[in-house]
């Protein structure tokens, strides 16, 4: 009854335009009150400051200013101009130009909202000026942006990994097979849109081209080395190596490309405050509520109540897929896994469900959910970006969302697709 009547608040407060990470501060401490009078809220500002000083979160907003000051110093266009002399001669080829830009960027920022703001704002007007209808090139960029929580390094991943106390570079490497097919997927969907409607090829191949712009977009390409190789090796750790990005980009783009200056600099690092700020109050906030529900032995109550239904693994692995995309459709994908995954992992551990394999489909669920209106906030900013109203790219987005799902159904009930790399070096 208590869950019901907090989730009920919760709802109403965002009907009523509260921010979210507010609404959950104010849902957690009444409900404290509710229970245990005014002395529970004695300790609400520790268990905040503890719960969002967690030294993995720090990861989050060193990848969110490396992907701002790699974005200020002409990486977009420099990896936009690569891509393009590599697949402009492939019929549709700027459409999978963005896919493979978004594929790469991916590996540097971690975020779908940062993939949409530095892809976005190149290639929807080249698509828009090359003839593609703007609907397609929304819906396009914005599905291959998600692959930006796929793809490691990625932020969801990272939350998902402290609220769960599970390995963060174990959930990385889980997901670079399911984030290659469904960028693949993609390509291949994008290339038969591209014959049906007669996209247009871009460019001749020219091999020396290819060569040129490969030399002047080569810095670029090391960053993910350097994270990922680092990260990987086990010469760092996730936080460690997204200190590294920092450093990368800042050499890279000030020293090598002499593109970022110190105006540039001030911006990113605005830009990724806020962004941080955002994040961090809903970390904050769902520890109250973390705390609240864990004295209460909710997570227990639910994992007893759904385990006395079934105890077949992949019948909860439905149920979950079900509660999760229906939560996407409502929240972004920080606050769901703040909110709903320390609830629901007494009942993955009781079932045997590995935490790793389960922050994968958590992660594709809640990126098919940044596609999925009412809230879809990937989708809007493309739609923003492109001026083309939401719910005809919906329409449009469709396949490209069933390639995601196509993708979360393979990783749920084939197993050896994520964790495959997972065994080979972590097992």
């Amino acid at each position: 009854m208590m869950v019901a009547l907090m989730f009920g608040g919760l709802v109403a407060l965002i009907l009523l335009n509260v921010p979210i990470a507010i609404a959950l501060g104010i849902v957690a401490m009444a409900a404290m009150v509710f229970t245990s009078g005014m002395d529970a809220l004695l300790n609400a500002a520790i268990v905040m400051f503890t719960g969002s000083t967690k030294f993995p979160l720090l990861a989050i907003p060193l990848f969110i200013l490396a992907g701002a000051i790699m974005n200020t110093s002409s990486l977009s266009r420099r990896l936009i101009a690569f891509a393009s002399a590599l697949l402009g001669f492939v019929r549709g080829g700027l459409a999978m130009i963005n896919i493979g830009t978004s594929m790469f960027f991916a590996e540097i920022s971690g975020s779908a909202v940062a993939d949409v703001a530095a892809m976005g704002s190149i290639l929807i007007p080249a698509m828009k000026k090359k003839g593609y209808p703007k609907e397609f090139a929304a819906a396009i960029t914005s599905s291959s942006a998600t692959l930006a929580v796929i793809i490691p390094p990625s932020i969801p991943m990272i939350l998902y990994a402290v609220m769960a106390d599970a390995s963060v570079v174990q959930i990385f490497v889980a997901g670079i097979i399911p984030g290659i097919l469904g960028g693949s997927g993609m390509m291949a969907l994008a290339w038969w849109y591209a014959k049906k409607y007669d996209y247009p090829v871009e460019e001749v191949f020219n091999w020396q081209k290819v060569k040129s712009t490969f030399k002047d977009a080569a810095w670029a390409f090391t960053l993910p080395l350097i994270i990922l190789g680092g990260i990987f090796g086990g010469i760092v750790t996730a936080t460690e190596g997204a200190a590294l990005a920092v450093l990368a980009a800042l050499f890279i783009g000030g020293v090598i490309y002499r593109e970022l200056n110190w105006r540039h600099l001030y911006d990113a690092m605005v830009d990724g405050a806020m962004q941080t700020a955002t994040v961090m109050l809903l970390v904050a906030a769902s520890a109250l509520l973390g705390v609240f529900l864990t004295e209460q032995q909710m997570p227990q109550q639910l994992a007893a109540w759904i385990s006395s239904l079934t105890d077949n693994r992949y019948a909860v692995l439905m149920i979950l897929n079900v509660f999760f995309l229906l939560i996407g459709l409502f929240l972004h994908s920080a606050a769901a896994i703040i909110l709903v995954v320390p609830i629901v992992m007494p009942l993955v551990n009781a079932v045997g469900i590995d935490p790793v394999h389960f922050g994968l489909i958590v992660t594709l669920n809640l990126g098919i959910g940044q596609q999925t209106p009412p809230v879809a906030s990937v989708l809007m900013a493309s739609c923003s970006i492109a001026k083309a109203d939401m719910w005809k790219v919906t329409r449009v987005n469709l396949p490209f969302i069933g390639v995601l799902f196509g993708v979360l159904m393979l990783v749920t009930y084939v197993p050896a697709v994520p964790m495959s790399l997972v065994e080979v070096f972590y097992r």
